[in-house]
């Protein structure tokens, strides 16, 4: 067995403090949220037969909004948007600080 692998083994370090270790926590965390809302929002759509012209008028916005809110890259998602976009598929949007 090589050194590496043995510290590699040694290490109680989960990944999160892997992550936080390196100044990525907060950033991987943000992103996974993006990710999971514009999944639960596109699945929502596709359930219901929603399209993107139709969703984006039920929330009263553009298109080009909506493509911004399902783009997990996009960081620009406001409360206001969030809630409109659950509304829009019969959802409700839950936040809580933990």
């Amino acid at each position: 067995m090589t050194n590496k692998m043995a510290t590699a083994r040694a290490s109680a370090e989960t990944f999160d403090e892997f992550l936080e270790n390196r100044g990525l926590l907060a950033e991987c965390e943000e992103r996974a949220i993006r990710e999971i809302i514009a999944a639960q929002l596109a699945d929502a759509m596709r359930e219901q037969g929603i399209t993107k012209t139709a969703m984006a008028g039920r929330m009263q916005t553009s298109r080009r909004q909506l493509d911004r809110l399902l783009n997990p890259e996009a960081s620009s998602a406001t409360l206001d948007t969030l809630l409109r976009a659950a509304k829009a598929v019969g959802r409700t949007l839950r936040i809580e600080l933990a």
